[in-house]
């Protein structure tokens, strides 16, 4: 039998297969057992209530999918008292998603779902910051490492850093999340993108821009999550046009401890459990007796030298 348990941190998971933030809900029971995946991560929960972005607030894009949702939610109290509870049958640890404006909010945010019942706490810090001109704390490391310090203050809890493509200084971000006190690093988010109807000539958003998922996205998020792997000490989530075992595979041997699954889930709600097995039946046909022993095998020796040179041609 092949051993596909992974631990992340002090995080153990059965399986490295997992949702990603918004893309989830326990209504999915329904559909399959709940019971089978890796870890719960719930939708993202503001410090208070949130109406979202104006319509429409998703569009397709070949084969992919921009959303400008905007996090809608009913706050933290609602979250602590009506939503943790609804987990408590299922098996998997629980991986609460937070977002805030402020450093301040997301430690009062952090402080308030650390609750019995909650196994890690998913850092949503790819979210505009007020106090940085709207701009996203996980794009520069300055302010990546001020929100991870603040948190790393109010919890003992782990602490998931989810980062942002939306940046030139991945591994710089990296590090000083590590250095903030995260104890994982999910990469990524989304990418900030944008489509137009030729025929109105309007933006198909009503909030003009979007966040890129789906297939499109994930060579961008699989190569954060290989350079956040080379940079960081600690497990890296990989997340971004998952769909597949090969997407799941690349992801792991690129340094990813685990995956999260997002868009796939809206195409086929069975895709996660079908992913469990076929990572499975993968791992035995290729003769690896452990998930452990697939994670960070990129052979890369050979191409270092190059990507040296390429980072620095002008």
């Amino acid at each position: 039998m092949v051993d596909i348990a992974v631990k992340l941190g002090s995080v153990e998971l059965k399986n490295p297969i997992m949702p990603a933030s918004g893309t989830f809900s326990e209504d999915l029971a329904g559909v399959f057992d709940l019971d089978l995946l890796g870890a719960h991560v719930t939708k993202t929960v503001t410090p208070e209530k949130r109406i979202g972005n104006p319509t429409p607030r998703v569009c397709e894009v070949q084969g992919s999918m921009l959303n400008s949702i905007g996090i809608p939610s009913k706050g933290a109290s609602h979250f602590v008292r009506e939503i943790i509870p609804v987990y408590e049958i299922f098996s998997p640890p629980l991986i609460v998603s937070i977002s805030a404006n402020t450093i301040d909010e997301f430690a009062r945010i952090c402080e308030k779902v650390s609750v019995p019942g909650v196994a890690a706490i998913e850092v949503n810090i790819s979210c505009p910051n007020i106090e940085e001109d709207g701009k996203a704390f996980a794009m520069r490391p300055s302010t990546t490492l001020r929100v991870m310090k603040g948190l790393r203050e109010v919890t003992d809890l782990p602490l998931w850093a989810k980062l942002t493509p939306n940046t030139g200084e991945t591994p710089d971000v990296a590090r000083a999340a590590e250095s903030g006190g995260a104890d994982a690093l999910v990469v990524s988010n989304t990418l900030l993108s944008m489509a137009i109807d030729v025929k109105t000539r309007r933006p198909k958003l009503g909030n003009l821009m979007g966040g890129l998922s789906g297939p499109a996205l994930k060579p961008i998020a699989l190569r954060m999550a290989y350079q956040c792997a080379k940079a960081v000490d600690i497990p890296v989530i990989g997340c971004g046009g998952i769909a597949t075992v090969e997407d799941v595979v690349e992801y792991l041997i690129a340094g990813a401890s685990a995956v999260q699954v997002g868009t796939a889930t809206f195409t086929n709600p069975m895709v996660m459990p079908h992913l469990i097995e076929e990572l499975r039946a993968w791992l035995f046909a290729e003769k690896f007796q452990s998930v452990n022993d697939l994670i960070g095998s990129v052979r890369d020796d050979e191409a270092a030298d190059s990507v040296v040179f390429m980072e620095a041609a002008p």
